[in-house]
């Protein structure tokens, strides 16, 4: 199971994950856990099942809409940039990394409005089939 974190991994990005205090007064319901939200993140990130199609129940996990809000929780907060960052750095440390292959696609480079087109033609659009 390549989702669940290991205990060395949590030691490491577990204070960075950390749940912010409770409210003295209505407390509302207990949280999940942090490592057990973020063990039904790495699910659905590996498996590529939807949110709510996680088998929570099975697993032991949260139900996906909670790991979903959660992720957004934590990336609202930018502890899931510091945690990954820090995972980074530990890894290129290590000689981990393999920086040689770098994958960009249109969430990371900008397409600007009203930019020149590029005058290659497209080999997708091709000539219209006459019946």
């Amino acid at each position: 199971m390549r989702w669940r974190v290991s205990d060395a991994l949590w030691q490491r990005v577990g204070p960075l994950l950390a749940d912010p205090q409770r409210r003295f007064r209505y407390p509302g319901r207990c949280r999940y856990p942090a490592r057990a939200c973020l063990e039904g993140i790495l699910y659905v990130l590996f498996t590529d099942t939807p949110w709510l199609q996680l088998p929570y129940r099975e697993l032991g996990l949260p139900s996906g809409e909670t790991c979903r809000r959660r992720l957004e929780e934590w990336s609202r907060r930018g502890v899931l940039v510091a945690a990954i960052a820090q995972l980074q750095q530990q890894l290129a440390g290590a000689d981990r990394l393999d920086w040689t292959r770098v994958i960009v696609d249109a969430s990371l480079v900008e397409a600007k409005k009203g930019a020149k087109r590029s005058r290659a033609r497209s080999a997708a659009r091709t000539a219209a089939v006459s019946t």
